[in-house]
């Protein structure tokens, strides 16, 4: 039986018009929810997405124009998503890009951490039961470049343990108990989605891009399927316990990794001690 029920929650998804981000709209849906919410840069693929859902689903989803690497939009586009749901019950901070090129990297990483920052505060602020809120959930979607040296990629590396940490580091008890708040965060493997298209010109260095290129090709690396990752997200989200870290990797059931880095981060801690 699940911990955390979906029916009836108001979802907002970020990078919802295709991709993992739209699967995630689909499945959530399927499960009962209120209705969601997504939020894309791309308004043509987000209005055409929302239209199949709403034709499924009777008119549960909302699609709103938002560049989460601005903050206006960002601020706009919650406020509109308020004035028709009222209510904010769940937070999928989806969007993201793998562009460390030296004229798009810093977009990229306002898109996958100052973006997120940013909604999740404003969740924060909306649902805390401390301040007369529901509570909800957060979700906030890091990497396995965040548990590991990603060499082409250095700066969504960088940018993904920020997600990883930042979220750890919100939810520290007595968080959920003052607020209601779950933050839940996900380490997703590589997955067959459009952000592993063309990884040489979307590295740092097209040289050590060629290598990553040149050693899947030769290797016959097989991602996992988008069906995974959306498995994982809604296991997640049904059993995950308040400040918990997932790991959704090689097509394998989603795994509670927050075990594993609460040692690491207790072996770094044990240098700081006198």
């Amino acid at each position: 039986m699940s911990l955390w029920e979906v029916k009836d929650k108001s979802f907002l998804i970020t990078g919802g018009a295709s991709g993992l981000g739209a699967e995630y709209a689909q499945t959530f849906l399927n499960e009962g929810a209120k209705n969601v919410a997504i939020l894309d840069i791309a308004e043509q693929l987000g209005k055409a997405t929302a239209e199949r859902l709403n034709k499924a689903h009777g008119d549960k989803a909302l699609f709103i124009k938002c560049d989460v690497s601005k903050e206006e939009d960002i601020t706009s586009a919650f406020d509109s998503v308020l004035a028709q749901f009222k209510q904010i019950d769940v937070i999928i901070n989806n969007a993201g890009v793998m562009v460390d090129a030296p004229d798009t990297w810093r977009i990229a990483s306002d898109i996958n951490w100052q973006g997120v920052v940013s909604l999740t505060m404003k969740g924060l602020k909306h649902m805390r039961k401390d301040e007369g809120g529901l509570g909800g959930t957060i979700i906030n979607i890091s990497s396995t470049a965040a548990l590991t040296k990603f060499q082409a990629f250095p700066i969504y590396s960088g940018s993904k343990m920020a997600v990883l940490h930042f979220s750890q580091s919100l939810a520290v008890d007595p968080f959920y108990e003052n607020t209601g708040i779950r933050v839940l965060t996900l380490c997703l493997g590589p997955t067959d989605t459009r952000l592993l298209d063309n990884l040489e010109a979307k590295s740092y260095d097209p040289k050590i891009g060629k290598i990553l290129t040149d050693i899947v090709e030769a290797t016959g690396v097989i991602y996992q399927k988008p069906a995974s990752a959306v498995a994982g997200v809604l296991h997640m989200f049904k059993n995950g316990s308040p400040g918990s870290s997932w790991l959704v990797n090689d097509g394998k059931p989603a795994e509670d990794i927050t075990p594993a880095i609460d040692r690491a981060f207790k072996d770094l801690e044990s240098l700081l001690l006198p």
